[in-house]
């Protein structure tokens, strides 16, 4: 990753490698994005470990549902990465992977991994908790997210209501040496934006049905 290069820098790449109009709604969301990815590309503690690739990945997945054209959606994440030196499609498998590994394993499990310190968990996960207890260890709001969702993938997790599973990703997060109040306000932050967004898009898809229901009967009412 070029440490001389500059946001504008990665702007210009993200535009040169996605050429395609994208719909208002979807802008911040890309601004965001690529202004936080060039950020953390350039902190020196920071590494792109699977709970940042499932931070990343779950931010992204929520924040474009209902992105139009579909087949331009998983093309939009790549250009992201990739105009700040991220390998996209790495992260992808690597977020895949861990939420594949939580998925065999209750919330009970992972907290009793946390407290031997990995011991007795997946290779990937354990690796997961041995790098947030290092030194130069550098946070983000991606982390929190990211823990968030590795939660939901463990088995019983959907039968918790969301602020159940939040206070366990608190709790989860405290004990791994995470700051309580940061994890807090940030998950605080994604689960309002979240439903900002869906509200949104719900608004947008209902605004576009209505315009394609007026053609049609403009259309149907025309001479022929």
């Amino acid at each position: 990753m070029g440490v001389s290069l500059t946001v504008a820098d990665s702007k210009r790449a993200f535009h040169s490698a996605f050429p395609y109009v994208i719909a208002p709604i979807y802008r911040r969301l890309v601004d965001e994005l690529l202004v936080e990815l060039h950020l953390l590309s350039h902190q020196k503690g920071f590494q792109p470990d699977g709970l940042f690739a499932v931070g990343l990945t779950q931010v992204f997945d929520s924040f474009s549902s209902g992105y139009r054209p579909e087949n331009q959606r998983e093309p939009l994440f790549l250009s992201l990465c990739s105009a700040n030196g991220f390998d996209g499609a790495a992260l992808r498998s690597q977020a895949e992977q861990a939420r594949q590994q939580v998925g065999h394993h209750s919330l009970e499990e992972i907290k009793g991994w946390l407290s031997s310190q990995g011991q007795g968990a997946p290779e990937l996960i354990a690796s997961l908790l041995k790098s947030v207890q290092r030194e130069d260890f550098h946070y983000s709001r991606l982390v929190a997210v990211g823990l968030l969702s590795l939660l939901q993938s463990a088995q019983g997790a959907d039968a918790l209501d969301p602020q159940a599973l939040r206070n366990a990703a608190h709790e989860i997060g405290e004990a791994m040496g995470l700051i309580k109040d940061r994890v807090d306000k940030d998950l605080g932050l994604y689960s309002t934006n979240i439903e900002k967004m869906s509200q949104a898009v719900e608004l947008m898809e209902e605004t576009l049905a209505a315009e394609r229901r007026r053609r049609e009967r403009a259309t149907e009412g025309s001479p022929t």
